[in-house]
């Protein structure tokens, strides 16, 4: 049984300072290098495993990888306006369909690397009055500023780090 709280039962607060958003910057871009810290020199019998039929570790770094033409629209969306942000495919297709295991976990990790850094370079760009913007997030059903955005991110970003490192430590 698994210690990591399920992603969509998590409910999220976004009371803290906008001018958090510096850190949360450096926690997305700390992401790349934490994965491969924690896949770096496992067997791929390791990697490949799936528990109980669920995604492998190298399948969790795929889905990372999938997710970041998500914040990145979701980032274009804040700059451009409107009610609500761009929805998540809820039943995951994309890392579904991508056979991530069947591909060689350096690649996965330089691409998650290069896109993870293409979507802080935009971040970087924006004037700090942007990481005020709300705008309605589909499944939460509720505000989202930017910074909430980076915040949700990251989130995400460690409930994966958290199963595969579950997932890894098992293995013994």
């Amino acid at each position: 049984m698994s210690d990591v709280p399920a992603w969509f039962d998590r409910k999220f607060e976004f009371t803290f300072p906008v001018e958090q958003y510096p850190n949360l910057c450096i926690r997305l871009r700390g992401t790349p290098a934490r994965l491969e810290e924690i896949v770096r020199n496992l067997p791929r019998d390791v990697l490949v495993r799936k528990p109980g039929n669920k995604w492998s570790a190298q399948e969790h770094a795929g889905h990372l990888l999938d997710l970041e033409p998500l914040w990145g629209a979701r980032v274009e969306d804040f700059l451009h306006g409107g009610d609500t942000l761009t929805a998540a495919d809820l039943r995951n297709r994309k890392t579904h369909d991508a056979n991530h295991n069947a591909r060689d976990v350096n690649d996965i990790l330089a691409e998650f690397r290069a896109a993870r850094s293409h979507l802080l370079d935009r971040v970087g760009a924006l004037p700090s009055e942007a990481f005020a913007r709300t705008m309605l997030h589909p499944r939460l059903k509720q505000p989202m500023r930017l910074v909430d955005h980076l915040y949700f991110a990251a989130e995400h970003d460690d409930h994966h780090l958290a199963v595969i490192w579950e997932q890894i430590d098992m293995r013994g």
